[in-house]
C-alpha cells in the first residue's frame, strides 16, 4: 500500500506532466487527443465540388485522391472507400476469405479490424503483439503456426477447428509498423494472404517502405481523428491491376457500367467514398508532411520530457522504423499507476485515453483461439495516449 508521501510525490509528478502538456499546446483551456486541422484548400475545393454538384461517388476529386494517394505511399492503385473499415472488409473478401475461414490477427488493436473479418463470416484467431512495436509478433505468429497447423493442398489448414486460415492481418498500432516483412515470409511459407491494416499509419515507413504495401492488400482510414481526415473514409491499395479492378466493383454495389442502365452482377456494397468527402482528403494531403515534421517535433520534445520520469516511459519508434507518432503513447508503472494518470489529467483538461481493451476480452470473441498473449495484456494495463494534434 502507498505511503501518503508517496501518493503526493505521483501527483506532483503528474501534474508536472499536465504543465507541460498545457504549455506545449499553449492552453490552458481543454486540450484533446487529437483534433483535425484544416488549414489549406480545404474550403476551395469543397465549393468548388458543391459548385459542380458532383458530391456524390464520381467526381474528379475521387480520380485525384486515388492517382496521388498511390503515389503518396508507393503502390500502382488505391481505390476510396466510405471508411476504413469498409476498406478492409472489401480487402478480405478479395483475398479469397469466407465464411468459415479464420484470420489470424492481433487481439491489442481497435474494433474496426474484428469487425471487418468479422463482416466476411470469418473467425478471429489471436497472437501475440511485440513489446518493441505494439503490433503482431512474428514470433508468436510462427509459433502458433508451428504447433496449431499444417499445409495440406496448399492451404494453412488448422489441426485444432479443422478450419481454413486464409489471411494474416497485421495492424501498426498508433503509426508505429510491426516489423512486418518478417510477417510476410512466415505468411507466404504457410500459404497465408498478408493484409495490412495500416488504418494508422499513413507517412510510416518501415525500412523506407511505407506500411500498407508489404501484402496484397492494405487498408486506411480517414476517420476524424486520423492524421488526415474528411470526416470518414478509406482507400484500399494494392498493386495487382486485376484486385484494383475488382475493388472498385464490389465498392460501386457491382453495377456494370453503363450510361442509363441498372444490371449488376453480383453482390455489392456501397462502399464509394463521395467526392464530397474527396474533396476535402485532397486538401488534406497537400498538407500531410508538415503535418509529419510537426508530429514528429512534438515526439521529440514528449521523449525529452519523459527520459527524466524513471515511472513513465514515453514509446518511441521501433527499430527500422520511421513512425508518423499518429498518437503519442506512454507507458506506465502498472495498470494502478495507469488510472491515477487517467483520472487526473482527465479532471484536469488534458485528454489522455487507455489502449483498447483486448479483442478476446470482449463478448463477441471470447470463444477465439488465442496463443499466449502476455505481451499484448501487459501493454493493455499500462499503455495510455496523450495529446496528439497538430499544433497551431
Amino acid at each position: 500500500m502507498w505511503k501518503p508521501a508517496n501518493i503526493l510525490m505521483e501527483r506532483c509528478k503528474m501534474q508536472e506532466t499536465v504543465d507541460f502538456i498545457q504549455k506545449t499546446f499553449n492552453t490552458k483551456e481543454f486540450i484533446p487527443l487529437h483534433e483535425p486541422r484544416f488549414f489549406g484548400n480545404e474550403k476551395k475545393y469543397l465549393n468548388e465540388c458543391i459548385d459542380s454538384t458532383f458530391v456524390s461517388s464520381v467526381g474528379k476529386f475521387v480520380d485525384n485522391f486515388e492517382k496521388v494517394f498511390a503515389l503518396k505511399v508507393g503502390s500502382k492503385y488505391a481505390v476510396a472507400t466510405v471508411n476504413g473499415t469498409a476498406a478492409l472488409h472489401i480487402a478480405l473478401i478479395l483475398a479469397g476469405v469466407e465464411h468459415g475461414d479464420e484470420v489470424i490477427t492481433q487481439p491489442l488493436t481497435f474494433i474496426a479490424t474484428c469487425n471487418a473479418i468479422s463482416y466476411c463470416g470469418a473467425k478471429p484467431v489471436f497472437v501475440d503483439v511485440g513489446l518493441d512495436t505494439m503490433g503482431l509478433s512474428p514470433k508468436s505468429l510462427e509459433n502458433f503456426l508451428t504447433i496449431h497447423c499444417e499445409i495440406v493442398d496448399k492451404k494453412c489448414i488448422n489441426k485444432t477447428t479443422g478450419k481454413t486460415i486464409k489471411a494474416c492481418v497485421p495492424m501498426h498500432t498508433f503509426g508505429h509498423p510491426c516489423r512486418v516483412d518478417e510477417i510476410k515470409t512466415i505468411c507466404d511459407a504457410w500459404h497465408v494472404e498478408l493484409i495490412e491494416d495500416a488504418a494508422e499509419s499513413l507517412g510510416s515507413y518501415y525500412k523506407e517502405k511505407h506500411t500498407g504495401t508489404f501484402g496484397k492488400l492494405g487498408a486506411f482510414s480517414f476517420n476524424g481523428n486520423k492524421i488526415i481526415t474528411s470526416g470518414g473514409g478509406g482507400v484500399i491499395v494494392t498493386d495487382d491491376e486485376a484486385l484494383a479492378k475488382r475493388a472498385k466493383h464490389l465498392t460501386t454495389t457491382a453495377k456494370i457500367p453503363h450510361a442509363y442502365e441498372f444490371v449488376h452482377d453480383m453482390i455489392g456494397y456501397n462502399y464509394r467514398l463521395p467526392n464530397l468527402n474527396a474533396a476535402l482528403l485532397v486538401a488534406q494531403l497537400e498538407q500531410l508532411n508538415g503535418f509529419l515534421e510537426n508530429k514528429r517535433a512534438l515526439a521529440n520534445e514528449y521523449a525529452e520530457f519523459f527520459s527524466k520520469s524513471a515511472d513513465i516511459k514515453f514509446i518511441k519508434e521501433p527499430k527500422d522504423a520511421k513512425s508518423n507518432y499518429w498518437l503519442q503513447a506512454v507507458l506506465l508503472k502498472d495498470k494502478k499507476e495507469r488510472d491515477e494518470f487517467l483520472e487526473f489529467t482527465n479532471k484536469n483538461g488534458v485528454m489522455t485515453r487507455p489502449i483498447w481493451r483486448l479483442m478476446n476480452e470482449l463478448e463477441m470473441f471470447k470463444t477465439c483461439q488465442c496463443s499466449d498473449l502476455t505481451h499484448s495484456k501487459y501493454l493493455e494495463e499500462r499503455v495510455v495516449n496523450i495529446p496528439s494534434s497538430v499544433r497551431l
